[in-house]
């Protein structure tokens, strides 16, 4: 059974509380002062508590999306990562294959015609080498006859660190959004490429081109945007591409609008911080390099390059999140700039969770919308 499996969850909440249960039944028997009845109630008192984390880790991990299975949790995800494609030119598939197609949790998701749809698919970049699993969601108009011509607007959609993908829809219900906007004429029909930020597991690049490592912001400006473009009907200029992600894939999200905005007219960081950390899950990204650690800094950006061309939104809230200040000054730094335009979402209260994310989702689709074309 997998982590993320309501058996297993059901099945550690059910052992916790079998367990506390004997530990209440089985404490008068071990009341003795002998070493057995000492290590005795030392065993319970231990094995309770386990069991009592273990069934609190696997619910958190259930509504925040942390790890995808057991390897990944253990840091040995091996199906995932770095590749080399060593086939020849027109040997095989194009860059992006469709492994799978899931109903949009929608009325009439059944029909993609009605729900759209979502499909599972494995992306191979062709500059940086770096293979990802990653979820498209088509919109219902992607599918009607009188919209076999059109090309539609995109958006790169991307989880904090370590997250799974699943969780974009499963979780935060980005597909559903969109629907529910579309639908009812809030914001134009688009085509949404979730995937996580982390393509080489465990490592967390923070979308950096690591020397002599992962080619991460390669693959997210150039690679991702072309193996999508083959495949789909996605508008082909700069204006049809934004990117939105939270957390860790919200400083991507801005960064990837700030440093290609011929490849994204739009970026939005959903509780974004501002600076590529340095911690045992990054590793070296920069190998001591001055100029790719001062690039990574997106007010060291705004200070010392020239502005992009491009839009930015960002969000934060007065009670809960850590990045208010940050971002209060990340946004006079781009109000100083005439090509770069700002935007926010600032909530009077709200953790850095997915509860909070759901609030700000609806807001900034809408926002991406109003921002990119279908050509």
């Amino acid at each position: 059974m997998g982590l993320t499996s309501n058996k297993v969850l059901v099945l550690a909440v059910m052992f916790a509380v079998l367990l506390f249960v004997g530990t209440v039944w089985i404490w008068p028997r071990l009341a003795r002062r002998n070493w057995r009845a000492v290590s005795g109630r030392v065993g319970l008192l231990f094995c309770t508590q386990l069991a009592i984390f273990a069934s609190v880790g696997l619910a958190a991990n259930q509504a925040f999306g942390f790890y995808a299975s057991w390897a990944d949790l253990f840091g040995q995800e091996t199906g995932q990562g770095v590749v080399v494609d060593h086939g020849a030119p027109g040997s095989g598939g194009g860059p992006l294959q469709v492994l799978d197609t899931l109903r949009v949790g929608v009325s009439g998701g059944s029909r993609p015609q009605v729900g759209g749809q979502i499909q599972k698919v494995d992306i191979l970049g062709r500059t940086s080498h770096i293979a990802t699993p990653a979820y498209v969601y088509l919109p219902p108009e992607y599918f009607q006859p009188q919209y076999r011509t059109r090309t539609f607007p995109a958006a790169v959609v991307l989880t904090g660190y370590p997250g799974t993908a699943a969780a974009l829809f499963k979780k935060l219900h980005y597909p559903q959004t969109a629907h529910e906007l579309a639908k009812n004429g809030r914001m134009q029909p688009m085509i949404l490429v979730m995937l996580r930020p982390t393509v080489a597991p465990p490592r967390d690049t923070e979308c950096v081109d690591v020397p002599g490592g992962p080619q991460t912001e390669t693959f997210f400006a150039k690679d991702l945007p072309e193996a999508v473009m083959a495949h789909y009907r996605v508008g082909k200029k700069p204006g049809s591409w934004g990117v939105v992600g939270d957390s860790t894939g919200g400083y991507c999200a801005l960064k990837l609008a700030m440093h290609h905005p011929d490849a994204y007219a739009a970026g939005a960081g959903l509780s974004p911080y501002y600076k590529a950390p340095i911690d045992p899950t990054t590793g070296d990204l920069f190998h001591r390099r001055a100029d790719l650690r001062n690039r990574a800094d997106l007010m060291w950006c705004l200070k010392h390059l020239p502005a992009p061309d491009t839009s930015l939104l960002v969000t934060s809230s007065k009670l809960g999140e850590p990045n208010y200040k940050s971002t209060l000054k990340f946004i006079a730094q781009v109000q100083a700039k005439k090509r770069t335009r700002i935007s926010s979402i600032i909530l009077d209260s709200g953790g850095h969770n997915f509860n909070t994310w759901r609030r700000e989702i609806p807001g900034t689709l809408q926002w991406m919308s109003g921002r990119l074309s279908d050509r």
